[in-house]
């Protein structure tokens, strides 16, 4: 049985809980395991003030419960599942370098900032700056894969170095703001001035979209590593056409206020 946290008591302001990771928990004695700290509002307490605990210490964690108010969920976790089977909050998965974190809810705010590894995966929607950077820095997620089943906010993959970003839903203004490397696929509605200020990088999208002046049109073509990368994503569960991987797609260069080495390709159907 893996290790089970239920959530008993919701916090009245939102709870820290950074402890909430499988590396972290890993061998620890259930009494090890609840009186581990956490931070509720400025006050240190106990998890054990706020979640009941099951289940021994191995490496598949499992978090219950309405998890909204509770922030930094699997943050800076670098092996094994964990597993949230409601909603989450602010900076879920902030700083991950590897392992599995599923949260079959809703998250907040900055999940996966600061990302080097692992994967991150949403059942529900996502909010804002999602594998973006924090306020007052400029570089977003370094490496791993997010894969959010709904949708998401404003500034996906803000600042975004390394790795890849997939919404199935609409995503929000500003998707790839000054993006240096990395891909961000969205399945939805994409906002206004994708890819602003980006340096390279590809940003992949699935309907019309609204380009800046500083885009221009390149080619039309059947991209090789993108029927890769749509295939990858199919067998992780996103829901993707034959057409959509095998198809065409319109190549559009930009941002021609910066290098001019980024690109948005937009699947041209029927192509």
């Amino acid at each position: 049985m893996p290790l089970t946290l239920s959530l008993r008591e919701q916090p009245t302001v939102p709870l820290e809980a950074e402890a909430l990771s499988p590396d972290r928990l890993a061998g620890l004695r259930r009494a090890e395991v609840e009186a581990l700290p956490v931070w509720h509002g400025n006050r240190r307490a106990q998890l054990a003030d706020f979640f009941t605990v099951s289940g021994d210490g191995d490496e598949e964690v499992r978090v219950e419960g309405n998890l909204r108010s509770v922030k930094f969920i699997g943050a800076g976790m670098t092996a094994g599942r964990l597993t949230v089977t409601g909603d989450a909050g602010m900076h879920t998965g902030a700083e991950m370098r590897g392992g599995e974190l599923v949260v079959e809810g809703d998250i907040g705010d900055f999940a996966g900032t600061g990302m080097r590894g692992g994967r991150l995966v949403v059942r529900g929607s996502a909010g804002h700056q999602l594998g973006g950077a924090l306020p007052g820095e400029r570089a977003g997620m370094r490496g791993g894969e997010i894969l959010v089943q709904g949708d998401a906010g404003d500034q996906v993959g803000a600042g975004l170095r390394r790795g890849l970003i997939a919404v199935a839903g609409r995503v929000g203004h500003a998707a790839g703001l000054r993006m240096l490397a990395g891909t961000i696929v969205t399945l939805g509605p994409l906002g206004a001035v994708p890819g602003a200020g980006m340096r390279r990088g590809t940003i992949v999208a699935m309907s019309e979209v609204t380009l800046l002046p500083t885009f221009t049109f390149a080619c039309s073509y059947r991209p090789p590593f993108l029927r890769l990368y749509l295939r990858h994503l199919r067998g992780l569960g996103l829901s993707l056409a034959d057409e959509q991987v095998e198809g065409r797609y319109a190549r559009w260069s930009g941002d021609g206020l910066e290098l001019r080495r980024g690109e948005i390709l937009i699947f041209e159907a029927g192509g």
